[in-house]
């Protein structure tokens, strides 16, 4: 495997790349194999009138190596600017060959790959809805380190470029030409070629743009009152979504705007310093080992049974035409299966339907002749469910997977409802189901290992992860979320701030603030969730009746306040306005709760940490990879950290558990931490 280098008649090279493995990554061996290959195009340079470079993969490009970004510390941290300095040193070279160089790209062209593609004179991409095009670094925590800040804020201007690059934008070719990200679209491979020779005959002498005489980058301008006013503004601007704890955007906008104001080889310097700074920081590691390990290793299939033939849902039948109902129908449709979806009444399902291509409404359990998947979708209701999933069953196929969207009852208890609870499993979908990207599967007591990978393969197919849990009450997701907002509820009653409490959670990287959510959710859930419980399970008594979290949404539900839904909840809900958090809960102030800011961020990252900690012990979760995934995209756990494991192991098991004693001490034994925890500490592993 190398980089092949192929010169035809008309003294045209085409540089194909092709390194070890699936995919093409910057590495050392990449490294090595292009500077060999730009050596040799500066050697025979007189005989050479242009260059194509494109790839022998499936993908243009797939990035840096990450498993080599991942080692880099400060210890190593100047080897690795030195290796850095070293590959953009060859785009530099090649973009300075004297000759066209045209990028043809086949594929994904993403972080990395993309740069290599900016260091090109042109850029042509193939036309194909499959491909990707950007530089998505800011999602794992780091920045474009080879020149992608650079040139993209000299070819497109430091506004247009920075949502790109702060966002992590991965745009289809058609909307990265609309971006002026490339030049360029084919409609097929050999057009593709065709068009990069094209340009290569039109243009024999291309000077990249920041090259010319007198450049400057397109907005930035020496005095312009209007910019310097705007670049005022933008950390303020910025920080306020980031609240500070997500660092890649700040660098990156610290490197646009400086860069910016330098030249261009100044700038690769400016940005190659923030690069290491954020590479070496832990922010990036727990991003990194999360999204792009521990999600790679689900979307490959690390919690799908093995042995079980890969299997294609054909017709997928949906009970309940509600919000779940009808968003479940909809990312089903849309994945190209055939959906029915049921409610009581034609028109309510029509309504559910919204019109969406390939939903057929019904209100008649006999539609749902020939379904393979039956998704029951109704009110949080175990009678309820009861009485709609045998008749579900008796009208599907045979063989049919029969699945709950249940978010706390436990699927061995409602299997009992079918004939064969083999076949019966839980799909518990998120709100709202087209954008959230999570669904998790719940394996009951009898479930087989072909309906769970039945399911795992119906997940894959409708573009959303899997994580894989056993059964429990709450399962993983809603027992671990419940514990983060009966916390936030918890502190009310104890007299801290209402608006203290949203902030420091927003601050500390939660997606929604916690009494935000319980609106959301609505108060009276956690209140059925705890009474259901206490039905089924008496034990459980002391522990539920004496938090405090339930006296105040007793009192708020007795008063009206449901939550959104019902127009009233912790927040107040203007009819076209904005909302804001309730006067009334003046009702619970203290004047001085005794509760520190730093107490507060804690007590609501370390109860759910903890409660992540115990599924794991109990068996709930049997995979960290799960925990830390499920944990951010399905209930918005702070993403800078990793996830709730990867949580603890960043803060330090020593200290983690020295802190959530110190919590213990002071605000009850649900911050206790697990003997497993303890031990693993002393121990001084990881997870």
């Amino acid at each position: 495997m190398t980089i092949h280098f192929e010169r035809d008649d008309e003294g045209i090279v085409t540089l194909t790349l092709d390194m070890p493995g699936s995919a093409n990554v910057m590495n050392a061996e990449y490294h090595r194999l292009m500077g060999e290959a730009v050596a040799r195009l500066e050697a025979e340079r007189e005989g050479i009138t242009g260059v194509v470079l494109t790839s022998a993969k499936k993908t243009f490009f797939a990035g840096g190596d990450l498993n080599v970004l991942v080692r880099i510390t400060p210890d190593n941290a100047a080897e690795a600017l030195g290796f850095l300095e070293d590959i953009k040193g060859q785009l530099r070279r090649l973009e300075r060959l004297g000759r066209p160089v045209v990028a043809a790209i086949n594929g994904s062209a993403l972080g990395g790959g993309f740069e290599i593609a900016l260091a090109c004179h042109h850029r042509v991409a193939l036309d194909d809805d499959r491909i990707r095009i950007g530089l998505p670094e800011a999602t794992l925590g780091l920045l474009p380190g080879a020149g992608g800040v650079t040139r993209l804020v000299r070819l497109l201007g430091v506004q247009p470029a920075l949502p790109l690059l702060m966002e992590g934008r991965q745009l289809r070719p058609a909307r990265a030409l609309q971006a002026g990200m490339v030049h360029e679209l084919a409609a097929t491979r050999e057009e593709l070629v065709a068009k990069a020779r094209a340009w290569i005959r039109a243009n024999p002498e291309p000077v990249q743009p920041w090259d010319g005489p007198g450049y400057a980058v397109p907005d930035v301008r020496v005095g312009d009152p209007n910019l310097y006013g705007l670049l005022a503004a933008a950390p303020a601007v910025l920080r306020k979504k980031t609240h500070g704890v997500f660092p890649a955007p700040e660098r990156i906008l610290a490197a646009a705007v400086e860069g910016a104001l330098v030249d261009f080889d100044t700038a690769l310097v400016v940005e190659a310093r923030y690069f290491v700074e954020l590479v070496t920081g832990q922010v990036a590691k727990n991003m990194i080992n999360t999204f792009w390990f521990q999600l790679n290793g689900i979307t490959a299939g690390g919690s799908r049974p093995a042995g079980v033939e890969r299997t294609a849902v054909t017709r997928v039948g949906v009970l309940g035409a509600g919000m779940m109902g009808s968003g479940i129908a909809e990312v089903s449709a849309k994945a190209g299966i055939e959906v029915v979806l049921k409610d009581v009444t034609l028109e309510a399902a029509r309504r559910g339907a919204g019109g969406t291509p390939g939903i057929t409404p019904t209100d008649s359990d006999a539609d749902l002749a020939g379904c393979d998947l039956v998704i029951e979708a109704v009110f949080e209701d175990r009678e309820l469910k009861h009485r709609v999933l045998p008749a579900a069953e008796a009208s599907a196929l045979p063989d049919a997977v029969i699945a709950s969207n249940t978010s706390t009852l436990p699927i061995t208890g409602l299997a009992s409802a079918v004939s064969d609870p083999t076949r019966f499993i839980g799909l518990h979908f998120f709100s709202p189901v087209p954008r959230m990207r999570l669904v998790e599967i719940i394996r009951g007591e009898k479930t087989s290992d072909e309906t769970l990978a039945r399911a795992f393969d119906y997940v894959i197919r409708i573009g959303k992860t899997p994580i894989v849990v056993n059964d429990s009450r709450g399962f993983y997701t809603s027992r671990t979320f419940g514990t983060y907002v009966t916390e936030a509820v918890s502190m009310v009653a104890e007299g801290v701030a209402p608006a203290l409490v949203e902030n420091v959670a927003r601050r500390a990287g939660m997606a929604v603030g916690p009494l935000a959510v319980s609106d959301e959710v609505t108060l009276t859930l956690p209140l059925r969730i705890r009474d259901q419980t206490l039905a089924d399970d008496p034990a459980n008594a002391g522990a539920l009746g004496d938090h405090p979290a339930f006296a105040v949404l007793e009192e708020l539900v007795a008063g009206g306040r449901t939550g959104k839904a019902g127009g009233a909840g912790f927040y107040e809900y203007p009819e076209g306005g904005r909302k804001f958090l309730w006067p009334g809960l003046r009702r619970w102030a203290g004047a001085d709760a005794g509760v520190t800011e730093r107490d507060v961020e804690d007590r609501l990252l370390f109860i759910q940490s903890l409660e992540t900690i115990r599924c794991l012990d109990e068996g709930v979760l049997t995979s960290v990879g799960d925990a830390n995934v499920g944990s951010v995209l399905g209930f918005g756990f702070a993403p800078w950290s990793g996830g709730t494991v990867q949580f603890v192991n960043s803060y330090g098991l020593r200290e983690f558990v020295e802190r959530a004693d110190y919590l213990a001490d002071t605000y009850g034994e649900r911050f206790r931490p697990p003997t497993s925890l303890r031990e693993r500490a002393a121990r001084g592993e990881a997870y």
